[in-house]
């Protein structure tokens, strides 16, 4: 299985999965998510096999999400126009991601992510 794992290097709990996934000895292709970011495109597809909704792919805590606002301005916006805000910018996007061929997971909570170790 061929998994990528998009992460920010300067974020803790990236790292901290990114140590989760070495210690398990699960294979992975890194992408940072700030160097090259998701397109609107990928953050659909992702989105859509995710099955979660779209608001779990904002990073909600993050220093841009605020600034601009996001909060009170997801509401009114269309699944369109948030896929192509989150497309605009990989700080926007909830970090980590692992994604594989039929599954996505979003942020990192170990209990989660124990389905890996069985792929």
């Amino acid at each position: 299985m061929s998994l990528v794992f998009l992460h920010y290097p300067k974020c803790s709990t990236s790292n901290k999965a990114k140590k989760w996934l070495d210690c398990a000895n699960i294979e992975y292709f890194q992408r940072h998510m700030v160097e090259q970011n998701p397109s609107a495109e990928e953050l659909e597809f992702w989105w859509k096999l995710s099955g979660l909704p779209l608001k779990r792919f904002f990073n909600t805590s993050g220093l841009l999400y605020k600034e601009l606002n996001l909060k009170d301005k997801l509401p009114q916006m269309s699944e369109e126009e948030q896929l192509e805000l989150l497309g605009t910018n990989g700080m926007l996007v909830k970090r980590p991601l692992v994604i594989g061929e039929d599954f996505v997971l979003v942020g990192f909570q170990e209990k989660e992510w124990e389905k890996l170790k069985n792929n």
